[in-house]
């Protein structure tokens, strides 16, 4: 499938629904528990996905499409969110991640990109050059593979309890 900006749209602005649907309401069991030491709980991969819209993606977005010759990327701390409250209540993280979205999305819309934009490029610390079109596809996949890890920690939770159906639920062994 071919790079659409709308397309990335579409994902974007229903993860914050996702999210709510799925981890709104759940006992603490569900969103507080991990896979073992130092991976992440659905609480985590939330907190980091508010981090994330506060300071990644329309921060590096806005530095590609400003006119300046100025175009690296501030580092990101993808731990940041360890360092945050652990006990706010989810529901407050998720309302918080809509509203951050919400205006996050408005921003991006407000910047009127164009198929001539996705061409240009900032310098990623790690990486090196990205262009923008890279930088949203990666917004949207981001958004997917931790929806996709929040269904994988919540599903290990029972990999005992389903028995002898273990070896057909791959979703267990990732």
């Amino acid at each position: 499938m071919d790079f659409k900006l709308s397309q990335s749209i579409e994902i974007l602005e229903r993860t914050p629904y996702v999210i709510e649907s799925y981890l709104s309401a759940l006992s603490n069991d569900w969103i507080k528990n991990d896979e073992g030491e130092g991976t992440w709980s659905p609480y985590v991969i939330l907190g980091h996905l508010v981090y994330g819209e506060k300071k990644d993606w329309m921060l590096r977005i806005k530095t590609i499409m400003v006119d300046s010759e100025r175009k690296a990327f501030e580092p990101f701390d993808r731990f940041a969110q360890l360092q945050e409250d652990q006990n706010r209540p989810i529901g407050l993280m998720v309302q918080e991640f809509k509203e951050l979205r919400k205006e996050n999305l408005e921003d991006l819309i407000s910047l009127e990109i164009q198929q001539h934009h996705l061409s240009r490029k900032g310098i990623h610390p790690a990486f090196g050059e990205v262009t923008l079109q890279q930088l949203i596809a990666t917004w949207a996949v981001h958004d997917l593979g931790h929806i996709a890890q929040i269904s994988r920690v919540m599903a290990k939770q029972y990999s005992k309890e389903v028995g002898p159906w273990f070896d057909y639920l791959s979703i267990l062994k990732q």
